[in-house]
């Protein structure tokens, strides 16, 4: 592709945050209420499976603000499916780019005071959303909440092995060896994206994993203990089959929150250690 400026279109009509929610399906008086929800979802040649993903997000038992679908230069026929099938639905066009470069056009282009992130190929179960701002009402101070998962490969459910379970609080060092949160999984307080920045666009993969490291080096993060969502895998098109040698997008994140100055002694050991295992 070009490095010509990328084409935005927008096919449905944006919201602000004070307007009606997408789909009202549970009439709830709490106050979590209050807490507008935008969904970013990146997609890229899915028209095949990104219906799933987004009536996951319409079923949802706490109805979400806006939903903004992000097509990084999709030939497949997803702005049809869109325009077609999904008119409440904010659709972004732009030249391929990556995902990180379709994250970051949805954030700017949302309002929510919370991001909730979906990848096109990935479902939530209907309660993700309550049950993740549920969790919020009582432990307020935390600015990301991400969830368990149920792994699907080539159609089967597996197990994730021990490596993979998920946790809460100060996780900085077990983001360190491998992605401890999934970005389908993850509702972030805008805000803290404000501070830490957005997804790096440098990066072609692994960019989930650079920017969990600069969350959990400044702040502990909120488990629920919950599979809330399928993750799907085994497809051709997962960034994992598509770049060869991923650990050097790991090695590119850790030089860079090393050369930050923000970890402390002991971030800064772990970090400096994982680096050499890895290079």
């Amino acid at each position: 592709m070009g490095t010509s400026v990328p084409i935005f279109v927008c096919v449905g009509k944006l919201r602000s945050t004070n307007s009606i929610a997408v789909r009202n399906n549970h009439n709830n008086s709490d106050n979590t209420m209050t807490e507008s929800i935008s969904v970013v979802i990146p997609t890229y040649n899915r028209a095949n499976c990104l219906p799933r993903a987004l009536e996951s997000v319409l079923a949802q038992t706490h109805p979400v603000e806006e939903i903004c679908v992000v097509d990084d230069g999709s030939t497949d026929g997803t702005a049809q499916l869109l325009q077609s099938n999904y008119p409440q639905v904010n659709y972004y066009r732009q030249e391929n780019r990556g995902v990180s470069a379709a994250r970051n056009l949805g954030i700017n282009n949302t309002q929510g005071r919370w991001l909730a992130f979906l990848d096109s190929d990935d479902e939530w179960l209907p309660d993700k959303i309550e049950k993740q701002l549920s969790e919020f009402t009582q432990h307020p101070s935390y600015k990301l909440i991400h969830c368990d998962e149920i792994w699907i490969r080539n159609g089967v459910r597996v197990n994730a092995m021990d490596k993979h379970e998920k946790s809460g609080g100060e996780i900085f060092e077990n983001c360190l060896p491998l992605c401890a949160i999934s970005p389908s999984a993850a509702l972030i307080q805008r805000e803290l994206l404000t501070e830490v920045g957005l997804f790096e666009e440098s990066l072609p993969a692994c960019e989930d994993y650079d920017l969990w490291l600069r969350i959990c080096s400044r702040y502990p993060v909120l488990y629920v203990n919950e599979k809330l969502l399928r993750k799907y895998g085994g497809h051709e098109d997962q960034l994992s089959r598509q770049y060869w040698g991923m650990d050097r997008f790991r090695v590119d994140a850790l030089d860079r929150i090393i050369r930050q100055g923000i970890l402390d002694e002991g971030q800064l050991a772990a970090a400096r250690c994982i680096e050499m295992k890895i290079r």
